[in-house]
């Protein structure tokens, strides 16, 4: 059984985290295994999701034939990064993830909350991909690996290139590999507490 007074995690781990954790543009030339991205998917999958709707897809884009037919879809300044990552995972939302809600919501007849419903079933798939999108990089971070999320692609070219024939929709794109410590800009600022937050 869990501890139900858990004790906060090492600082080394808060460090690798967030603290000293940072969003890398180039990488060094050392691959990413299947079995770490098996791990990784085995990690980010715990992570909460309303009603469990676990809506998040992920292609990882490993093969050069495969980073060619992504590389057009990207903006200009995300090619060379993307080009030289090791892997570029594409994390999709399955827009009819209330199909598996008998799977992952057994306890409860979801389905007939989204039947009907676009507006409510595109807000919780992109707020829901998003969050796991946010477990997927502490995931990849806690296993080791760099992360570069981005925007700047076209999501309808991504979607036609790679989720033809699916119902799943594109979200962002994140770089993963041991990024190059050498090509990294210097950190920008976060907001204070004072400046994100207040209490009522």
């Amino acid at each position: 059984m869990s501890d139900p007074h858990p004790t906060p995690i090492v600082k080394d781990a808060i460090d690798r985290l967030f603290h000293a954790a940072r969003s890398h543009n180039g990488w060094l030339p050392r691959p990413v295994s299947e079995e770490t991205l098996r791990r990784l998917w085995e990690l980010t999958r715990w992570g909460p999701t309303s009603a469990n709707c676990s809506p998040l897809r992920v292609v990882f884009v490993r093969s050069h034939e495969a980073k060619q037919r992504l590389l057009p879809t990207l903006a200009p300044g995300n090619v060379e990064k993307t080009l030289t990552a090791p892997v570029t995972a594409i994390l999709g939302m399955e827009m009819n993830f209330p199909d598996d809600l008998p799977k992952l919501f057994p306890h409860v007849d979801a389905r007939p909350w989204f039947v009907g419903n676009a507006p409510l079933i595109e807000a919780t798939a992109f707020r829901n991909s998003s969050m796991q999108a946010g477990y997927f990089i502490l995931a990849a971070r806690a296993l080791g690996l760099d992360c570069g999320p981005m925007s700047g692609f076209d999501g309808a070219k991504v979607d036609e290139l790679f989720f033809t024939g699916t119902t799943i929709r594109s979200n962002l794109l994140c770089n993963l590999g041991h990024g190059d410590p050498e090509k990294l800009f210097p950190r920008s600022p976060r907001l204070s507490f004072e400046e994100g937050c207040r209490f009522e």
